[in-house]
């Protein structure tokens, strides 16, 4: 196997559209000697061509110099597609189309071509390496090397044995990642392998979310970035990505995790996909848009409420605290039970407002719930129940408002962003459960590869492992749903008051 720090590596790419030009760039700017082949006439010629364009805008913006892009520039070489000359190269990486059975011929085909000792290497984000290392004649030197779009800004690569990988194949694979600047994340040859796996309860959950009537694309979207800190809301991610590109994502991973019920895909995207209304490419998606913006709906406005007074209930003790400091100032009631007057806020874990409201023994006609895992600095999620009085729900509404935005759903276990993240979290800790990658990379990659704020275990430890079980333990109750069952990894680590992050002895 080769030696990811030596001055006269050589590799080769089969592949030049963006996957395969962005993983020359990155080699070409690390010191890596590139050679690029493509099945089209012209089009490796056309690649180094816009690579050299590439390195001198870099040098324009002054992120490299005219020295290192001249170097970088000299290191990229196209070759014909009917004499690809890669005897010399210690690793050849495909980036072709994502198709098993293309990808097994040029496999095979490589073999003839390549050196004994050659590492082929597949970007494929979504098939088996194993599968396709299962034409070769030697599979022990073919892995996934999956890199993210674009790569030179996605400083993440997935390195992915198959079943009879060699482990100097893939230690070879991850130095060279790190060479080149990224982090290299080893992962299980697994369905989705490590970063498409985790991503599986953000859009999904959302989406169920959306579907139960809980509340709008809109207010979903706000939720999540206000209040639990994420970059995008799930729904305008996923009209940037592309729906018939995120829903067939969705379909192929819950089938071949055989219809595990925590990846199950929603009909909502699927309704759209077969109108054509695919996200900002067609121009509407799960919103409309405007010069590429999207057009979101007002917010509605803070009512004129007259002001009543508050009573807390203390079953969640934490989140009464919280709510008693965000609304200092206003007349809240201190007695064990609210006069007749008074608005009762709740501050469940995983339950529904209804569920919260009966529990405390008050009427449900003045019942609110108010989401307090994520705390109260920033925007506050209010629940209604069937029967609230829409005079109770917009009295609250006024005295949340003072202190930040306000979110008003419907009846939900989980509120949104308590849903939203325990899933995500949950999923993060089956990752590590089934020992597709050990906690410290499944929380270094995450963030670099979905942008989430923090990893699943990460946020699961931020959170409280207690809570999250608190949350998926009443989802799982109210639903009968063996989606929101909790993976054996949270719950022994909750029991036993130990971090998530905390690895198998």
């Amino acid at each position: 196997m080769f030696d990811p720090r030596s001055d006269a590596l050589v590799m080769g790419v089969v592949g030049t559209g963006t996957m395969g030009r962005g993983i020359a760039q990155i080699a070409a700017a690390a010191g890596v000697s590139v050679i690029l082949a493509d099945a089209r006439p012209g089009a490796a010629e056309e690649a180094v061509a816009a690579l050299d364009a590439a390195f001198d805008r870099l040098t324009e913006k002054g992120k490299i110099t005219a020295d290192a892009a001249s170097s970088a520039k000299a290191r990229l070489t196209p070759v014909t597609p009917d004499a690809p000359d890669f005897a010399q190269c210690a690793l050849v990486v495909e980036a072709i189309v994502e198709d098993l059975e293309a990808k097994r011929v040029l496999f095979a085909g490589l073999e003839a071509v390549v050196s004994e000792d050659c590492v082929l290497a597949t970007n494929t984000s979504s098939l088996s390496v194993t599968a396709i290392a299962a034409a070769c004649r030697r599979p022990e030197r073919v892995a996934g090397f999956h890199f993210f779009n674009p790569v030179p800004l996605m400083r993440i690569v997935e390195v992915t044995p198959g079943v009879l990988t060699a482990p100097a194949a893939t230690e070879a694979l991850a130095g060279l990642g790190a060479r080149m600047g990224h982090f290299a994340a080893v992962t299980r040859d697994t369905p989705g392998f490590l970063v498409n796996h985790a991503g599986r309860g953000y859009g999904t959950e959302a989406l169920r979310i959306l579907g139960e009537g809980v509340a709008d694309c809109a207010a979903i979207d706000r939720i999540l970035t206000g209040a639990a800190g994420f970059r995008m809301g799930p729904f305008e991610l996923l009209d940037l990505i592309g729906i018939d590109v995120s829903h067939a994502v969705m379909e192929s991973l819950y089938g071949q995790f055989y219809q595990e019920p925590r990846y199950r895909p929603s009909v909502l995207p699927r309704q759209l996909v077969a109108a054509n209304l695919l996200g900002r490419k067609t121009g509407r998606g799960f919103y409309a848009y405007e010069n590429g913006r999207p057009v979101l709906p007002p917010e509605a406005p803070v009512p004129d409420a007259a002001p009543r007074p508050l009573w807390i209930g203390m079953r969640n003790a934490e989140g009464a605290g919280l709510l008693m400091r965000a609304l200092d100032g206003l007349e809240i009631e201190t007695g064990d039970r609210p006069s007749p007057d008074a608005a009762c806020i709740v501050a469940p874990l995983g339950e529904d407002c209804t569920t919260a409201a009966l529990a405390e023994n008050l009427d449900p006609r003045r019942t609110v719930a108010v989401d307090t895992l994520f705390g109260l600095d920033g925007r506050r999620t209010l629940m209604t129940n069937p029967v609230t009085d829409p005079d109770v729900r917009d009295a609250v509404h006024a005295a949340l408002a003072r202190g930040g935005p306000v979110t008003v759903i419907h009846d939900s276990p989980g509120f949104v962003a308590q849903r939203v993240v325990a899933m995500i979290v949950n999923i993060g800790c089956d990752i590590a459960q089934q020992r597709i990658a050990n906690p410290a990379d499944i929380d270094r990659a995450v963030p670099l590869g979905l942008g989430y704020p923090h990893g699943p275990l990460a946020f699961g430890d931020r959170l409280g492992p207690h809570r999250i079980l608190a949350v998926l333990d009443a989802l799982h109750a109210f639903t009968g749903d063996p989606r929101y069952r909790p993976s054996p990894w949270l719950k022994r680590r909750a029991l036993l008051s130990v971090p998530l992050t905390t690895p198998e002895a």
